[in-house]
């Protein structure tokens, strides 16, 4: 039997309020500093209830993707209904493409503004 619940994820970053306005205009959503803080922290809460959180890292290194290696640490799936609208919207808001080139599978791969590696996905 569980005895947790997953509260958020978090993103290190250099800048949280950037990143969390990146995945504010992909994913919908506000984004609000916790109090205090001076930008160390910003939680992005999303129309579904859910939440997504940046911690400034001051040191973050991105990960390196494909990376055979060391980790990617975490990627992101974000759904879509359309790759290619999906992928215009995402590369017009800073994403940086890291595979894309096989147009015939059902996700492509991403780097948001500080790194991070994410996937479209075709619902």
């Amino acid at each position: 039997m569980s005895f947790a619940k997953l509260g958020c994820v978090v993103l290190d970053c250099p800048d949280p309020r950037a990143l969390a306005g990146f995945y504010a205009d992909v994913l919908g959503g506000t984004a609000k500093d916790e109090e205090d803080d001076e930008g160390e922290w910003v939680d992005l809460r999303l129309p579904d209830g859910q939440t997504l959180s940046f911690q400034a890292a001051p040191g973050h290194v991105p990960p390196t993707w494909p990376s055979s290696d060391g980790s990617q640490q975490f990627h992101l799936d974000l759904v879509v209904a359309d790759l290619d609208e999906a992928e215009k919207k995402a590369l017009a808001l800073g994403a940086k493409p890291l595979e894309v080139e096989d147009r015939s599978r059902t996700f492509r791969v991403y780097a948001d503004p500080a790194g991070h590696p994410f996937c479209l996905c075709l619902h």
